[in-house]
């Protein structure tokens, strides 16, 4: 099992039992997207929709997203690789994106702030703090 799947399974278990594919994949769209998590940020915001995506950074409520905006936003070629991961024909992985990515994105920013260094220093931090709620 890789870093990514122990990572879903461990803190987005939530989303449908202990191995979860959508939200593993949601997590490796979002660790290689050019620049990352910061990077996928900024694309929200240069496609005219960061503030949707800043509420889910917030500690406020989530805005939603339609599966064209999400489309827009990461483009044909990387929901067609969603697609192909999570094992759904690529004309539904765009409103999987829109139901998962906001909430995955809220976990990942539980103090409303984008996380400094990449989503696999996140994922041991976030592993460390499930392991001391559990001592």
């Amino acid at each position: 099992m890789s870093f990514i799947d122990d990572i879903a399974n461990k803190a987005f278990g939530r989303f449908g039992g202990s191995r979860n594919p959508t939200v593993t994949a949601v997590l490796q769209m979002v660790n290689n997207h050019p620049g990352g998590f910061s990077g996928l940020l900024q694309t929200f915001h240069e496609k005219g929709l960061g503030g949707v995506a800043s509420s889910w950074v917030g500690t406020g409520e989530n805005q939603t997203i339609s599966a064209e905006q999400i489309q827009g936003v990461i483009g044909e070629d990387r929901i067609k690789q969603f697609a192909a991961k999570v094992g759904i024909p690529p004309d539904q992985a765009s409103a999987k994106l829109a139901e998962y990515l906001p909430q995955v994105v809220d976990k990942l920013t539980p103090n409303g702030q984008v996380p400094s260094g990449n989503l696999m220093e996140l994922g041991k931090s976030l592993l460390k703090s499930f392991t001391d709620k559990a001592a």
